[in-house]
């Protein structure tokens, strides 16, 4: 295989073009969806705040202006081939300035602050973005990536379970951070999960997990039926769109998982508004 060049600007305007786009369109799983559930629905509230949502992406999207007011971080997985060579600039720092343009240029709200904890100035281009990078074999490079607002982020948890705890354990706390989020992460959500791997992979994976879109299923057959189930009982719950009541507290629920040690089972809960925004593309 052929070493490919590849101009930074190109992934710049990728990149750009890809969080732009996210913020504007409402995906065609996450549409659809909310569609079905407002067919679907008992309670007239409910029905007319999945209405309402389905109006608010029509508008988005023919106007060109953000699905919501908080168009989230950037987070990006990246899929890089190693017969990939980067000319006139970094892979980072095109990726960075993909991520500043889309929210100076799409006027999309700038959120990030520069420091957690003493100096929270915004950093006023919504950069740094996240990014998390595999090398495969190939001559492309593939981004997954999403905007992750924080009503529903700050919804999340993980815990470090032993073997012990089993497939009950795993149910109950997954059920128990969706409960205890209730109403605050602007349902209907959708609810990321991983499993395994270290404490930090968990996580990761029950990002990627949102930005997996909600019409698959995990290929392993007993995930994809763990993934119907815990979105029954989610839906049992009764908080409905807006936490307003009715059956649709939850779109979907995708699970992610990784081999584990074998004195562990650690569990990651993200939950993701209904916008769910995450948009991939191939340079």
């Amino acid at each position: 295989m052929e070493i490919r060049k590849i101009e930074a600007a190109e992934i710049t305007a990728a990149v750009k073009k890809l969080f732009t786009d996210m913020n504007y369109f409402i995906g065609s799983d996450i549409l659809e969806a909310l569609k079905s559930a407002e067919n679907n629905e008992t309670s007239e509230t409910a029905k007319n705040v999945l209405s309402q949502l389905t109006e608010n992406h029509k508008i988005a999207s023919s106007e060109e202006i953000p699905i919501c007011q908080d168009t989230g971080m950037a987070v990006l997985f990246v899929e890089y081939g190693d017969h990939v060579v980067i000319e006139n600039g970094s892979f980072e720092d095109a990726v960075q300035e993909g991520v500043r343009r889309a929210y100076i240029d799409g006027y999309l709200r700038k959120s990030v602050v520069k420091d957690p904890v003493f100096d929270r100035v915004n950093t006023k281009d919504n950069t740094p973005a996240i990014i998390y990078t595999d090398i495969v074999c190939g001559n492309n490079i593939k981004i997954l990536g999403g905007c992750k607002g924080f009503g529903s982020e700050n919804m999340s948890a993980i815990k470090m379970l032993t073997p012990s705890a089993g497939l009950d354990g795993v149910k109950e706390f997954i059920l128990d951070c969706v409960r205890y989020a209730g109403p605050n992460p602007c349902p209907p959500i959708v609810v990321g999960i991983g499993i395994g791997g270290t404490f930090e992979k968990a996580a990761q994976l029950a990002k990627k997990a949102t930005f997996r879109p909600i019409n698959t299923k995990n290929s392993d057959s007993r995930y994809a039926l763990l993934e119907d189930e815990l979105l029954c009982e989610i839906n049992k719950m009764g908080f409905g769109p807006a936490g307003l009541g009715g059956v649709t507290t939850a779109i979907g629920v995708n699970i992610e998982t990784f081999p584990t040690h074998i004195a562990g089972m650690p569990v990651a809960v993200n939950i993701c508004c209904h916008a769910a925004r995450h948009k991939e593309t191939i340079i």
